[in-house]
């Protein structure tokens, strides 16, 4: 008999999520490129929103039903069938826990987002890996991993930290091989910034199937990380599944309301993207040109790929780009040691940026 409590099998074999840096030792400055937060800031309305919040002694709306009805307001949806959570990181934890426990396996791609194997385990599953193609997820090696046993499919699209999507002809064939009693999440965080023609978040397939879901962040292009808000839309019955173990006050008032101005602010996104649009181009060409190789993102950040060079490793350009205050992600525990990380940030870090690792790959090492 233990002599103290011990947690359930699988919390054990959790990796804690640890997140981007948000110091560096060198430099006067500290320009964080580590967790893809938009240079641009959050909507001027959404900063006076909170500003104007009060009633604090009060329990904000437990069903969150203007933001709600804001976020269907702008995408054509039944607010009914929209969840709203702290972050999605909460809504896939809530997904994993309504339909993965003791004996079922959940499904994720080769470099996915280190969330869905935390979500899994904490369930009481088996997370089980599907390999990648050139970074990006296949469609047929998840198809491949399909058992009886299969309860959820997470697929990050785009990708995080590789920046990489797939088509939505691609992801209809994925949802079209898979059993009906098994969830597809559609995890488009990052969605407002893909410029392709080929490419669609998941609304379409949620509407018009039964066990799909689309899982959505203010985190990234909105700017309101700090304040922790997500939302999902999905079938009644998923949403009536969710909703009976998420918490009656997961969100609180002031993030509602700063969501509610930054999703009607479309201005502010639209800004938001283009700069993106334009230094995420220039960035993937200036850093090529330095003999380094980019993987082609879609997203607000780039995956470098660095030499197994002694003096050129992604370890050691990180340890120089953090010396003169530049902070990038080691992505190590995606299963890619040899690449960092690089968010797309305000032209005076990219440009610095640039100017750095053209040091580095110069031969410039720490003082």
């Amino acid at each position: 008999m233990s002599v103290r409590p011990e947690p359930r099998p699988g919390v054990m074999k959790i990796d804690a999520y640890v997140p981007g840096k948000s110091k560096a030792a060198g430099g006067s400055k500290v320009y964080k490129l580590s967790s893809n937060e938009t240079p641009l800031g959050p909507s001027p309305k959404a900063v006076e929103a909170v500003r104007n919040a009060d009633h604090f002694e009060l329990y904000p709306d437990g069903s969150a039903t203007k933001l709600r009805e804001a976020i269907a307001a702008k995408y054509g949806l039944d607010p009914n069938r929209i969840v709203c959570g702290a972050g999605s990181d909460e809504l896939l934890s809530y997904i994993t826990s309504a339909y993965v426990g003791p004996g079922d396996e959940g499904i994720y791609s080769e470099h996915g987002f280190l969330v869905y194997r935390i979500a899994i385990l904490a369930a009481g599953g088996t997370p089980v890996v599907a390999a990648e193609k050139n970074y990006r997820a296949d469609v047929d090696a998840i198809l491949a991993k399909v058992t009886d046993k299969t309860k959820i499919v997470f697929l990050a699209n785009p990708n995080n930290p590789t920046g990489t999507y797939i088509p939505f002809d691609e992801v209809k064939r994925l949802h079209a091989g898979l059993p009906p009693h098994v969830v597809l999440v559609l995890d488009a965080a990052y969605a407002e910034y893909v410029r392709r023609n080929d490419y669609e978040s998941g609304l379409e397939l949620v509407a018009t199937a039964e066990n799909v879901v689309m899982t959505r962040t203010f985190s990234k292009i909105y700017g309101l990380a700090n304040l922790r808000i997500g939302w999902m839309v999905a079938p009644a019955h998923i949403v009536d599944a969710v909703n009976r173990i998420r918490g009656p006050f997961n969100m609180n008032g002031p993030a509602m309301a700063a969501g509610i101005a930054a999703v009607q602010d479309e201005a502010h996104v639209a800004k938001a993207a283009e700069h993106n649009a334009q230094w995420l181009d220039w960035l993937t060409k200036e850093i090529e040109a330095l003999g380094l190789k980019v993987t082609p993102s879609v997203a607000n950040f780039l995956m470098i790929n660095f030499p197994d060079e002694p003096g050129k490793t992604a370890k050691d350009a990180d340890e120089f780009l953090s010396s003169r205050g530049l902070i990038l992600r080691r992505i190590d525990a995606y299963g890619l040691p040899h690449a960092l990380r690089l968010t797309v940030g305000s032209e005076e870090a990219n440009r610095l940026v640039v100017e750095v690792l053209r040091e580095f790959m110069n031969g410039a090492r720490n003082a």
